[in-house]
């Protein structure tokens, strides 16, 4: 998952960030207690295909997705909207009513499509460089 992650940002949203921006983006996956954490405390799935993981997402406290990655060569095959409706089906058996997340510039087409709005534009601070995102929501 982590070079799935790392990979997903190097090559995936290089239209809307610039290199320095994704390689703090992506040093962020050498933090070990991120992922235990995810692992042990978030609702995760994963899309495999031919035993290779192809996509993964996450739910933190039943109504924040967390991380939503596909991979580079296989974008565009239906892999996070399946990943995505998982997600929201899970949020819903858990009673949430709303589901937010933060997400990039690049997947913010995807989750409009997907009826998310939003909420307002962050600018977060990583490094010497600052990342834009943008806290989106959805009712459910």
């Amino acid at each position: 998952m982590k070079e799935l992650f790392r990979e997903t940002i190097q090559y995936v949203c290089a239209n809307e960030y610039d290199d320095e921006q994704r390689k703090q983006w992506a040093s962020s996956s050498e933090k070990t207690e991120r992922w235990e954490n995810l692992i042990r405390l978030q609702y995760v799935l994963l899309a495999i295909k031919h035993d290779v993981i192809v996509g993964f997402g996450s739910l933190l406290d039943g109504n924040y997705l967390d991380f939503m990655y596909v991979h580079k060569d296989y974008q565009r095959q239906g892999i996070a909207d399946l990943l995505l409706r998982a997600l929201e089906a899970e949020a819903l058996r858990q009673k949430a009513t709303v589901i937010t997340s933060d997400i990039s510039k690049t997947a913010r087409p995807f989750f409009e499509k997907k009826g998310y709005v939003v909420v307002t534009e962050q600018q977060n601070q990583r490094g010497d460089v600052i990342l834009i995102n943008y806290k989106m929501k959805k009712e459910l």
